[in-house]
Protein backbone atom coordinates (compact mmCIF):
# COMPACT_ATOMS: atom_id res chain seq x y z
CA UNK A 1 0.00 0.00 0.00
CA UNK A 2 1.47 3.31 -1.06
CA UNK A 3 1.95 5.80 1.78
CA UNK A 4 0.36 9.18 1.27
CA UNK A 5 3.02 11.90 1.50
CA UNK A 6 2.41 14.53 4.16
CA UNK A 7 1.74 18.05 3.01
CA UNK A 8 4.59 20.38 3.72
CA UNK A 9 4.06 23.50 5.76
CA UNK A 10 4.64 26.63 3.73
CA UNK A 11 7.30 29.07 4.95
CA UNK A 12 4.67 31.81 5.28
CA UNK A 13 2.48 29.63 7.49
CA UNK A 14 5.43 28.62 9.65
CA UNK A 15 6.50 32.24 10.04
CA UNK A 16 2.95 33.29 10.94
CA UNK A 17 2.59 30.54 13.53
CA UNK A 18 6.02 31.22 15.03
CA UNK A 19 5.39 34.97 15.12
CA UNK A 20 2.00 34.45 16.77
CA UNK A 21 3.49 32.27 19.50
CA UNK A 22 6.32 34.68 20.22
CA UNK A 23 4.04 37.71 20.36
CA UNK A 24 1.57 35.82 22.56
CA UNK A 25 4.27 34.83 25.05
CA UNK A 26 5.75 38.34 25.03
CA UNK A 27 2.37 40.01 25.62
CA UNK A 28 1.53 37.68 28.51
CA UNK A 29 4.92 38.21 30.14
CA UNK A 30 4.97 41.99 29.65
CA UNK A 31 1.36 42.45 30.78
CA UNK A 32 1.66 40.33 33.93
CA UNK A 33 5.02 41.87 34.84
CA UNK A 34 3.78 45.41 34.20
CA UNK A 35 0.69 44.98 36.40
CA UNK A 36 2.75 43.39 39.19
CA UNK A 37 5.39 46.12 39.12
CA UNK A 38 2.74 48.86 39.16
CA UNK A 39 0.86 47.36 42.10
CA UNK A 40 4.10 46.89 44.02
CA UNK A 41 5.27 50.45 43.34
CA UNK A 42 1.90 51.88 44.43
CA UNK A 43 2.42 50.48 47.92
CA UNK A 44 5.86 52.05 48.34
CA UNK A 45 6.67 55.55 49.71
CA UNK A 46 6.65 58.15 46.96
CA UNK A 47 7.32 61.25 49.06
CA UNK A 48 8.34 62.22 52.59
CA UNK A 49 8.92 65.39 54.55
CA UNK A 50 8.67 67.15 57.92
CA UNK A 51 5.49 68.67 59.33
CA UNK A 52 6.18 71.67 61.59
CA UNK A 53 4.42 71.39 64.95
CA UNK A 54 4.65 73.16 68.28
CA UNK A 55 6.66 70.28 69.66
CA UNK A 56 9.00 70.21 66.66
CA UNK A 57 9.17 68.49 63.29
CA UNK A 58 7.04 65.42 62.62
CA UNK A 59 8.14 63.08 59.86
CA UNK A 60 5.45 62.18 57.31
CA UNK A 61 5.45 59.66 54.46
CA UNK A 62 3.03 59.31 51.55
CA UNK A 63 2.78 56.07 49.60
CA UNK A 64 1.82 55.85 45.96
CA UNK A 65 -1.75 54.98 46.91
CA UNK A 66 -1.87 58.10 49.12
CA UNK A 67 -0.73 60.25 46.21
CA UNK A 68 -3.00 58.74 43.56
CA UNK A 69 -5.05 55.57 43.30
CA UNK A 70 -5.06 55.66 39.49
CA UNK A 71 -1.99 53.44 38.79
CA UNK A 72 -3.16 50.59 41.04
CA UNK A 73 -6.70 50.73 39.65
CA UNK A 74 -5.51 50.76 36.04
CA UNK A 75 -3.09 47.90 36.75
CA UNK A 76 -6.06 45.74 37.79
CA UNK A 77 -8.03 46.87 34.74
CA UNK A 78 -5.05 46.08 32.50
CA UNK A 79 -4.62 42.64 34.03
CA UNK A 80 -8.30 41.88 33.49
CA UNK A 81 -8.04 43.11 29.89
CA UNK A 82 -5.00 40.87 29.32
CA UNK A 83 -7.05 37.81 30.34
CA UNK A 84 -10.10 38.99 28.39
CA UNK A 85 -8.07 39.19 25.18
CA UNK A 86 -8.27 35.39 24.93
CA UNK A 87 -11.99 35.25 25.65
CA UNK A 88 -13.12 37.43 22.75
CA UNK A 89 -12.59 37.55 19.01
CA UNK A 90 -12.34 39.95 16.11
CA UNK A 91 -13.59 43.45 16.98
CA UNK A 92 -14.03 42.48 20.64
CA UNK A 93 -10.39 41.48 20.85
CA UNK A 94 -9.37 44.77 19.25
CA UNK A 95 -11.37 46.76 21.81
CA UNK A 96 -9.97 44.81 24.75
CA UNK A 97 -6.44 45.18 23.38
CA UNK A 98 -7.02 48.91 23.10
CA UNK A 99 -8.20 49.00 26.72
CA UNK A 100 -5.03 47.18 27.74
CA UNK A 101 -2.87 49.72 25.93
CA UNK A 102 -4.82 52.68 27.35
CA UNK A 103 -4.48 51.28 30.86
CA UNK A 104 -0.72 51.27 30.47
CA UNK A 105 -0.70 54.79 29.06
CA UNK A 106 -2.89 56.00 31.92
CA UNK A 107 -0.52 54.52 34.49
CA UNK A 108 2.44 56.28 32.87
CA UNK A 109 0.63 59.63 32.89
CA UNK A 110 -0.64 59.29 36.49
CA UNK A 111 2.76 58.18 37.80
CA UNK A 112 4.57 61.07 36.15
CA UNK A 113 2.04 63.57 37.51
CA UNK A 114 2.35 62.10 41.01
CA UNK A 115 6.15 62.01 41.01
CA UNK A 116 6.41 65.59 42.32
CA UNK A 117 3.07 65.81 44.13
CA UNK A 118 3.02 67.19 47.70
CA UNK A 119 -0.73 67.43 48.28
CA UNK A 120 -0.89 64.04 50.02
CA UNK A 121 1.84 65.08 52.46
CA UNK A 122 0.10 68.39 53.17
CA UNK A 123 -3.13 66.53 53.92
CA UNK A 124 -1.28 64.24 56.31
CA UNK A 125 0.33 67.22 58.00
CA UNK A 126 -3.04 68.91 58.46
CA UNK A 127 -4.57 65.70 59.84
CA UNK A 128 -1.66 65.04 62.21
CA UNK A 129 -1.29 68.56 63.61
CA UNK A 130 -4.96 69.51 63.53
CA UNK A 131 -4.02 72.65 61.60
CA UNK A 132 -5.73 72.90 58.21
CA UNK A 133 -3.04 75.29 56.98
CA UNK A 134 -0.11 73.07 57.99
CA UNK A 135 2.31 72.17 55.24
CA UNK A 136 5.28 69.90 54.79
CA UNK A 137 8.81 71.21 54.64
CA UNK A 138 12.00 69.55 53.33
CA UNK A 139 10.08 67.34 50.90
CA UNK A 140 11.92 64.54 49.12
CA UNK A 141 10.64 62.14 46.46
CA UNK A 142 11.59 58.54 45.76
CA UNK A 143 12.09 56.64 42.50
CA UNK A 144 8.97 54.54 42.99
CA UNK A 145 6.74 56.75 40.81
CA UNK A 146 9.10 56.05 37.94
CA UNK A 147 9.02 52.33 38.71
CA UNK A 148 5.23 52.51 38.40
CA UNK A 149 5.74 54.41 35.16
CA UNK A 150 7.91 51.55 33.87
CA UNK A 151 5.18 49.07 34.82
CA UNK A 152 2.66 51.11 32.86
CA UNK A 153 4.99 51.14 29.88
CA UNK A 154 5.14 47.32 29.96
CA UNK A 155 1.33 47.14 29.96
CA UNK A 156 1.21 49.63 27.11
CA UNK A 157 3.64 47.49 25.11
CA UNK A 158 1.57 44.37 25.82
CA UNK A 159 -1.50 46.20 24.51
CA UNK A 160 0.31 47.26 21.35
CA UNK A 161 1.41 43.67 20.76
CA UNK A 162 -2.17 42.51 21.19
CA UNK A 163 -3.39 45.13 18.71
CA UNK A 164 -0.75 44.14 16.17
CA UNK A 165 -0.69 40.35 16.50
CA UNK A 166 -3.88 39.49 18.42
CA UNK A 167 -5.65 38.20 15.31
CA UNK A 168 -3.14 35.31 15.23
CA UNK A 169 -3.81 34.23 18.80
CA UNK A 170 -6.28 31.47 19.76
CA UNK A 171 -9.48 32.28 21.63
CA UNK A 172 -10.59 30.23 24.63
CA UNK A 173 -14.21 31.42 24.60
CA UNK A 174 -15.28 30.07 21.25
CA UNK A 175 -15.47 26.43 22.28
CA UNK A 176 -18.07 27.27 24.93
CA UNK A 177 -20.37 29.17 22.57
CA UNK A 178 -23.57 27.36 21.59
CA UNK A 179 -25.36 28.84 18.64
CA UNK A 180 -29.00 28.23 17.91
CA UNK A 181 -28.34 27.52 14.22
CA UNK A 182 -27.09 24.30 12.67
CA UNK A 183 -23.62 23.15 13.61
CA UNK A 184 -20.93 23.62 11.04
CA UNK A 185 -19.02 20.57 9.96
CA UNK A 186 -15.83 20.12 11.95
CA UNK A 187 -12.80 20.47 9.77
CA UNK A 188 -10.17 17.76 9.83
CA UNK A 189 -7.01 18.67 11.75
CA UNK A 190 -3.62 17.23 10.86
CA UNK A 191 -1.63 17.05 14.14
CA UNK A 192 1.61 17.26 12.18
CA UNK A 193 0.69 20.67 10.75
CA UNK A 194 1.08 23.48 13.31
CA UNK A 195 -1.07 25.89 11.27
CA UNK A 196 -3.99 23.42 11.43
CA UNK A 197 -3.69 23.24 15.22
CA UNK A 198 -3.70 27.03 15.56
CA UNK A 199 -6.67 27.38 13.19
CA UNK A 200 -8.60 24.79 15.22
CA UNK A 201 -7.88 26.66 18.44
CA UNK A 202 -8.98 29.92 16.84
CA UNK A 203 -12.27 28.25 15.80
CA UNK A 204 -12.80 27.12 19.40
CA UNK A 205 -12.24 23.44 18.61
CA UNK A 206 -10.22 20.88 20.51
CA UNK A 207 -7.43 19.83 18.08
CA UNK A 208 -6.75 16.68 20.13
CA UNK A 209 -10.33 15.41 19.83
Amino acid sequence: MTAVPKARTSPDAEARTSGGRRSLAAALLLGALGATVTLLASRQPWAEGEARTVGGALHQTATGSDVTGVPAALAIVGLAALVAVFAVRRSGRTLVSLLLALSGAGIVAAALLGASDTAALDEKAASTTGDATAQIAAVSHSVWPYVACAGGALLLLAGLLALRFGSRWPAMGGRYERGSGPRTRKQKVDPDRPEDLWKALDRGEDPTG
